[in-house]
């Protein structure tokens, strides 16, 4: 147990940049977290602050949190799969490696992206091109392709999709693959059997590719290509599953993080408060809290 790498979504706000990041990190009792550098929606940036990042680094060493397990989300804007915006996405790429790599971090998370009707083949195409336009020799950062849900014209939804796109990636030691439980159980993978999945990872993928891992359960049923998170216990893929994917011994030194909805307020319906605190001491104790959400609820009240 002291191995489990377990973190969270956190936000990273422009006062205080990582240092926020770390600290609302540990206030969830986390060991790694995972951050947007700006609004995922959004081209919005501000200049990262050496300065606050030296002391951010500082807090984390404090507290045993390995900066190899930190984990960047890139913005959801870019579209790899899509030409009509091919300049967009490579720019918009460089500029968040380049900060990530300023913060000292070496995984990105990046989605496929849609092929918005090109069709699967030119979309595979794409994402390869602007990666090969993104990813350099001295690219420090790994970009992890996330497993994908299969709304829309998604790609990514398929094991042999995402080692298409490896492949076909000149420096393609530094393409990863960040598995997300929510949206591979949404693209048809059986959670029930998760051995059978690693293993078709790995045969097809290679274990060495797996970074990160997301950790949610699942609104929808088994291949609904709907990606809709829900709260760990509380979705179709269960508690016991999820704790199987955590605790799985050939996944012990990667690191998992929540992206699990937040609680609404009963009384508002306006307010809604982090699950993660709650989430994370239900995985170390590997027992399903019934009361979660009420818990949550009377905790931030």
């Amino acid at each position: 147990m002291n191995n489990l790498i377990i973190g969270s979504h956190v936000s990273f706000k422009s006062d205080d940049q990582l240092i926020g990041s770390v600290k609302e990190a540990l206030s969830y009792g986390a060991n790694t977290f995972m951050f947007y550098t700006g609004a995922p929606q959004n081209t919005k940036r501000v200049p990262i602050d050496d300065s606050k990042t030296y002391e951010a680094l500082m807090l984390m060493k404090e507290n045993n949190i390995d900066l190899r397990n930190v984990v960047v989300h890139a913005p959801y804007i870019i579209n790899p799969a899509n030409s009509a915006n091919r300049e967009f996405n490579i720019e918009f790429l460089r500029q968040e490696i380049e900060r990530v790599e300023s913060l000292g971090v070496t995984k990105l998370v990046l989605h496929p992206g849609s092929h918005v009707g090109l069709g699967e083949e030119v979309g595979i195409k794409n994402i390869i091109d602007v990666l090969n336009c993104c990813i350099l020799s001295d690219t420090s950062v790994d970009i992890c392709l996330e497993t994908m849900a299969g709304k829309g014209s998604e790609l990514g939804i398929t094991f042999k999709q995402l080692k298409d796109i490896i492949d076909g990636v000149e420096y393609n030691d530094k393409v990863k693959v960040c598995l997300d439980t929510c949206h591979i159980n949404d693209a048809g993978y059986d959670l029930n059997d998760f051995d059978k999945v690693l293993d078709e990872f790995d045969n097809i993928i290679g274990l060495e590719k797996l970074a990160c891992i997301h950790v949610n359960d699942s609104k929808n049923i088994k291949g609904s290509h709907k990606d809709r998170h829900e709260n760990l216990g509380y979705g179709n893929i269960g508690f016991d599953n999820l704790i199987n994917v955590i605790y799985h011994p050939q996944l012990v030194n990667i690191p998992k993080i929540l992206e699990t909805p937040y609680v609404v307020d009963n009384d508002t319906n306006k307010k809604s408060y982090p699950p993660y605190k709650f989430e994370i001491d239900m995985i170390r104790n590997k027992k399903f809290n019934n009361n979660l959400l009420e818990d949550i609820r009377n905790y931030y009240v």
